[in-house]
């Protein structure tokens, strides 16, 4: 189990750290000032000390938790109540990645 999101990343194949470390930077690019940690065993992206998004890499995906506050078709990704997957064997929405993370900036600030 890893103690650090970098520790987590490292725990991967390089092909798949690679993604990982690209989803990371794409995170940290749209919400600056974005903290991390490990919660509930995988990155968690936060700000101001509070859990805004995690990420983690499975077998055939890469995936978002939770589904985020956008006006966005997101079906062809949607699994379950909470969850998109993003399948390792395509080309991984890195754009997408930076709306999403974006819209869940915007959902914390409207809250305020």
């Amino acid at each position: 189990m890893a103690d650090t999101v970098d520790e987590y990343i490292a725990s991967f194949p390089p092909d798949v750290r690679e993604i990982l470390e690209q989803v990371r930077r794409t995170i940290h690019a749209a919400v600056p000032g974005a903290g991390e940690k490990i919660r509930y065993q995988i990155p968690a992206i936060t700000l101001d000390g509070t859990g805004l998004l995690h990420f983690s890499a499975w077998k055939s995906h890469i995936a978002l938790y939770p589904i985020p506050p956008i006006d966005e078709d997101l079906t062809p990704y949607i699994s379950g109540k909470g969850t998109l997957k993003f399948p390792l064997n395509k080309p991984i929405p890195y754009d997408l990645i930076t709306r999403i993370a974006q819209a869940f900036v915007a959902a914390r600030n409207n809250q305020e």
